[in-house]
């Protein structure tokens, strides 16, 4: 598994920056507004308008992550 150094808070643009406690979106953090996009598009995809329900969505990316041997 590659080590990517995370980014402290201080060093992350305060426009940028994102709740991720678990920091799983701060590897992004060496391209800021990376991580901002990345967020966002995690916000619509999971809690966006569409078909699916919140439960399906997150019933999809278990399956997924699960697929892709992801430990998280």
């Amino acid at each position: 598994m590659a080590f990517i150094d995370y980014t402290t808070e201080e060093m992350i643009p305060a426009a940028d920056r994102v709740p991720d406690q678990d920091n799983i979106i701060r590897i992004h953090g060496v391209h800021s507004q990376t991580m901002r996009q990345h967020y966002d598009l995690y916000k619509e995809l999971m809690y966006g308008k569409g078909p699916l329900s919140r439960i399906q969505r997150e019933m999809i990316a278990v399956v997924v992550s699960a697929e892709n041997r992801c430990r998280y």
